[in-house]
């Protein structure tokens, strides 16, 4: 199968990006820091996840990052105030989330809310909580934190990385559970025509409200990782991931050949973010000139990778039809 003009110009704009580091750093090709690499994305990629299951059903999540920092605040709470194990208490603090994706359920599938303003509502609302749990958003620190608990964070076993087989394993099973079984075809095919979808007998209420459950929950355990490996919670430390797992979704859309979120466009879309970010630290750049930077290398990556889907920048380019962006 040949590659689209897409794949192919994110693939060239990917080695170019790689040859400026590698020109600007000689640590980038260090094993410790293609490592650095790997396990830095691991939260953002199973966040991403979570994303892609959402803009597959159709729509879109703007209260990930609330997920994300519930998982990341409750597994605290569940191990100081209710004295759990850090298991159970993992086990806690998604369950605990898991209450913001039956909310944004419920609000989308039984009151008839567009998904764009229910979710951006749960995400106003997860905030303040966390405002006023937090004495206005000041950190929590969990210096504490079991030894165990840390490496769940930190760790690795045989040589791999804790987390990076986490994500990893959660990637393959999305990407099974999307494209090789019937309960992921017909989200799917809710994405694409829900009035279809609901004339063929599909349950499109009950399936749209069981992917942000999902989804909350993924967060949540992203979340889990992440204090996990910083042994502190910052409030509303999850929007920053949140905004990057929307751009990769729809750089990996438009990467694929249908123009629909799927898990391996949405993974090469976190490494190519994972590793920008990287290149940038090694480069040594101010934080605001990053951000800067980083910024207008994804708009430009997401223009060139529409452009070229489209067929605007040559005659071989296809049609996309986004109709995950759509959605939105």
């Amino acid at each position: 199968m040949r590659p689209t003009s897409a794949q192919l110009g994110f693939a060239a704009a990917f080695a170019l990006m790689v040859a400026v580091f590698t020109w600007r750093s000689d640590a980038f090709w260090h094993a410790s820091n293609l490592l650095n690499i790997a396990t830095g994305c691991v939260v953002l990629l199973i966040v991403t996840l979570a994303m892609t299951a959402v803009v597959a059903s159709g729509g879109i999540d703007l209260s990930v990052g609330v997920s994300l920092d519930f998982g990341a605040w409750f597994v605290i709470i569940a191990m100081v105030d209710w004295h759990l194990g850090w298991g159970p208490a993992i086990l806690t603090a998604v369950a605990v989330t898991l209450a913001v994706g039956a909310l944004n359920g419920l609000l989308i599938a039984k009151a008839g809310v567009s998904p764009f303003l229910a979710t951006l509502g749960v995400y106003f609302v997860g905030r303040s909580v966390q405002q006023a749990g937090t004495n206005g958003g000041a950190t929590v620190n969990f210096r504490q934190a079991p030894d165990a608990f840390h490496q769940f964070g930190v760790g690795s076993v045989a040589g791999v990385p804790v987390k990076v087989a986490i994500g990893l394993a959660l990637a393959v099973a999305l990407w099974f559970f999307l494209t090789k079984t019937s309960h992921g075809r017909r989200i799917e095919a809710i994405g694409l025509q829900p009035e279809a979808a609901r004339h063929i007998g599909i349950r499109v209420g009950a399936y749209t409200a069981l992917t942000y459950v999902v989804a909350a929950g993924l967060c949540a355990l992203a979340g889990a990782i992440l204090t996990a490996q910083l042994r502190i919670f910052t409030p509303l430390a999850g929007f920053a991931y949140q905004t990057d797992a929307i751009a990769a979704v729809f750089l990996g859309a438009a990467l694929s050949r249908a123009g629909r979120a799927s898990v391996p466009g949405s993974l090469a879309a976190v490494v190519f973010l994972a590793t920008l970010s990287n290149g940038l630290d090694l480069a040594g750049l101010d934080f605001n000139v990053k951000v800067l930077v980083r910024g207008i290398v994804l708009v430009v990556a997401l223009a060139a990778s529409f452009g070229l889907a489209r067929g605007a920048f040559g005659a071989g380019g296809r049609a996309l039809r986004p109709a995950t962006l759509e959605a939105g």
